[in-house]
């Protein structure tokens, strides 16, 4: 880095990914990133989850965050969906792939992918 110019064109590139895990969005995507879930290889998930809700236009309505434990610590990666007037729902043993097709069929096409649920793994 060589300028304060060279530095704001860095802030500016990076500051749609710190809207994103802070936004106030009206669907907030939880990612469990405990040691047990980063183990598991939950910061992939996490970073998929980010730069696919930018890529796709939906910062303006979904907010992707982190949190600890979430206790179910045999299902990880787990990530959690809170949405309003609609029930959370929880995707287990997730995957970058898996992220990928959360975010266009359920954050954008409003579909559960009931397959990557937890409902699905206890039958």
């Amino acid at each position: 880095m060589k300028s304060l110019a060279e530095l704001q064109k860095i802030k500016a590139r990076m500051q749609d990914r710190v809207v994103l895990r802070e936004g106030s969005g009206d669907i907030r995507v939880v990612v469990g990133m405990a040691t047990c879930g980063i183990a598991a290889g939950a910061r992939p998930v996490l970073n998929e989850f980010v730069k696919d809700v930018s890529e796709e236009g939906l910062s303006d309505k979904v907010t992707v965050s982190q949190t600890g434990c979430i206790g179910i610590c045999q299902y990880e990666p787990v990530v959690e969906i809170f949405q309003a007037d609609k029930e959370k729902v929880t995707y287990v043993k997730m995957t970058a792939e898996k992220a990928k097709e959360v975010v266009e069929q359920h954050l954008k096409g409003g579909k559960v992918v009931e397959q990557y649920t937890i409902g699905a793994y206890q039958s």
